[in-house]
């Protein structure tokens, strides 16, 4: 019996290629581990670690379809697919938290030969003069159908036709298929080798993968649990990787009310004061060395740097999240 019929919490996660890797590691790295059934021919699995939930392993397209009819509660899958896909995404989806991978931006790109076009201003004199000229619509090939029609009318872009695209779009303006197109990249580095260039104000979206929750499906209260449950540890992870543990050792009874300080200038947090003369905090880890150096000057005889595995909160702010919108 699948989760949709027994209440349990249904999580849709890429099936192949790098995006499945990644997702994999995203949650392992929170001590959640995918497991297929029977192996990599199977679609279905389970969660080691959180009880009530079904993994379904499906392409990135079928998780947007299935977030969208309520089919799966949780999914990763890229925002570009969300926007493109869910007609009024954010009254279906809540997209929970970036997950650091799969980042590529949704551009318009015009040829370089276009040398006086360089933003969307420029694009939409073109577009109008194109069609007294040429006595037909300037065509546009994309996949992105829908999010490129909300961009262009937001930009007052309008003579124009969209050519779908079933291949590699790059290539629609050099084969004679279409003048312009709209497609997603990285580093650009494919456009340029293809004689394009993207425009200045040119980026629609800046896509990565999302953890993103279904706002119609039914979440029982088992779902609930479960995904309490995952979002918890997935929050705990997050934490330690972005903050540092600096235990500061002073002489004993000299300890200073440094730990207000440290807050002001370092973002840190004090964990406790010891008796012994040790003061706990936790700060970003970007600010951990200056922030060890201060306490030294401060007359620490020792700052000690330590890296985190896991920082519980009693506050959740993905689960918050996810509450506001589901109950």
């Amino acid at each position: 019996m699948s989760g949709a019929g027994n209440g349990k919490l249904i999580l849709a996660v890429p099936s192949k290629g790098r995006l499945q890797e990644n997702a994999a590691n995203f949650f392992a790295r929170a001590g959640l581990v995918l497991q297929q059934g029977r192996g990599s021919r199977d679609y279905s699995g389970s969660l080691a670690g959180v009880a009530d939930v079904e993994v379904l392993f499906l392409s990135a397209s079928e998780i947007s379809a299935k977030l969208a009819a309520g089919g799966a509660h949780l999914g990763v899958t890229g925002e570009d697919l969300i926007r493109e896909s869910i007609p009024d995404a954010d009254a279906k989806v809540e997209l929970l938290t970036p997950l650091g991978f799969g980042q590529a931006n949704v551009v318009v790109a015009v040829p370089q030969a276009w040398i006086d076009v360089r933003n969307m201003a420029d694009l939409e004199d073109v577009t109008a003069s194109f069609h007294g000229r040429h006595g037909r619509r300037m065509r546009i090939a994309t996949k992105y159908l829908n999010l490129t029609r909300d961009f262009l009318a937001r930009h007052g872009v309008s003579d124009y036709r969209l050519v779908e695209s079933l291949g590699a779009t790059e290539g629609a303006p050099a084969s004679g298929a279409a003048e312009l197109i709209v497609d997603i990249t990285t580093t650009g580095a494919t456009l340029a080798a293809n004689g394009l260039k993207v425009l200045e104000d040119g980026t629609i979206l800046q896509s990565e993968a999302n953890l993103v929750a279904s706002v119609g499906a039914n979440w029982t209260p088992k779902a609930r649990c479960a995904a309490r449950a995952i979002l918890a540890r997935i929050a705990a992870e997050e934490r330690a990787r972005t903050q540092r543990e600096v235990r500061a050792r002073f002489p004993s009874g000299t300890m200073p009310a440094l730990a207000q300080q440290a807050g002001t200038h370092f973002g840190a947090v004090a964990l406790r004061t010891e008796s012994c003369g040790d003061l706990v905090l936790h700060v970003p880890h970007g600010r951990a060395a200056d922030l060890a150096g201060w306490l030294i000057e401060q007359g620490a005889d020792t700052a000690i740097v330590t890296r985190l595995d896991y920082v519980f909160s009693r506050q959740n702010p993905l689960d918050e999240k996810l509450t506001a919108r589901v109950g």
